[in-house]
C-alpha cells in the first residue's frame, strides 16, 4: 500500500498563523517515490521554516532515506520538487548544497588518518578555527580519543565523530539518517541537544528514524508504513 498524504504533514507546535507571516525556506511539494513497481508515498507536502524540524518515522524499507535522499536532491522523485528559500533546488543546487549537511550510514572518513587529523582535514575544507575545532571535539566528547586510527574506533565514537563534522560544517539544513543509530542512552540525550540547540539558533533539521525521540523544537512528522 503506497502512504498517500491528503495534504501537509501534521504540524505540532507551530504556533497559529506563523505559517502566514514566515517564509517557509523548505518545502517538499506534491512528491511521489517508486521503488519498483512498489509506491512509497505520494502527495507528500511539507513546509519548514527556521527553527523547526521535519522527523520522518517508519520501519526498515519504508522508504525514510529514500525521503531524505530525495530532499537533499541525491535522487530523483517521480514527480513533485523541493523548494529551498522559494526556488527549486535543481535550479540553484550548488547554492542549497553549500546550506546543508548530511548525516548518514556511511561516516566517510580516512582510517587510517586518527581522528584529530580526520578533524583538521574537515575544518581545513570549512575554514574552521582551531579553536572551534577544539571546542567541538570537546563537545562531542572525543578528546581522549584524538591520537587514535579512525578504524580502531567503535561505531558509537565513529558516530560522534560524524556529529562533530556536523557541528563544524556550519550549515542551516541538517539532514540526518538515523542519527540515534550506534549510540547509548547518554549520546542518544546528546543528538537530541544539539539538534534542539541548532533549531533554536534559527537552523533546520530533517531527520529520519525508527526510534520515537522528543526534541524540544516546532516539529512536524511524516509516518512511512
Amino acid at each position: 500500500m503506497c502512504n498517500e498524504f491528503s495534504g501537509s504533514t501534521i504540524c505540532l507546535g507551530r504556533q497559529s498563523g506563523s505559517a502566514k507571516t514566515l517564509t517557509e525556506l523548505l518545502s517538499g511539494n506534491d512528491l511521489c517515490l517508486l521503488r519498483g513497481d512498489r509506491c512509497l508515498f505520494q502527495r507528500l507536502n511539507f513546509a519548514l521554516n527556521c527553527g523547526e524540524l521535519l522527523f520522518v518515522e517508519g520501519v526498515n524499507g519504508s522508504g525514510k532515506t529514500s525521503l531524505l535522499r530525495g530532499i537533499a536532491g541525491l535522487l530523483d522523485f517521480e514527480s513533485g520538487y523541493i523548494t529551498w528559500d522559494g526556488q527549486k533546488i535543481l535550479d540553484a543546487y550548488q547554492g542549497f548544497r553549500s546550506d546543508l549537511v548530511w548525516l548518514s550510514h556511511r561516516v566517510g572518513f580516512k582510517g587510517e588518518l586518527n581522528l584529530l587529523e580526520n578533524l583538521q582535514f574537515e575544518s581545513a575544507l570549512r575554514s574552521c578555527s582551531m579553536e572551534k575545532t577544539a571546542a567541538v571535539i570537546e563537545r562531542l566528547s572525543l578528546a581522549p580519543l584524538t591520537s587514535l586510527p579512525f578504524r580502531y574506533l567503535s561505531a558509537g565514537q565513529q558516530r560522534r565523530v560524524a556529529l562533530a563534522r556536523m557541528l563544524l560544517a556550519n550549515a542551516r539544513l541538517w539532514i540526518m539518517d538515523e542519527p540515534f543509530t550506534y549510540l547509548d542512552k547518554a549520546g542518544q540525550a546528546l543528538v537530541a541537544e544539539l539538534i534542539s540547540e541548532h533549531l533554536a539558533g534559527g537552523g533546520l533539521c530533517v531527520a529520519a528514524s525508527h526510534q520515537a525521540v522528543d526534541i524540544a523544537a516546532p516539529t512536524q512528522r511524516v509516518t512511512l508504513q
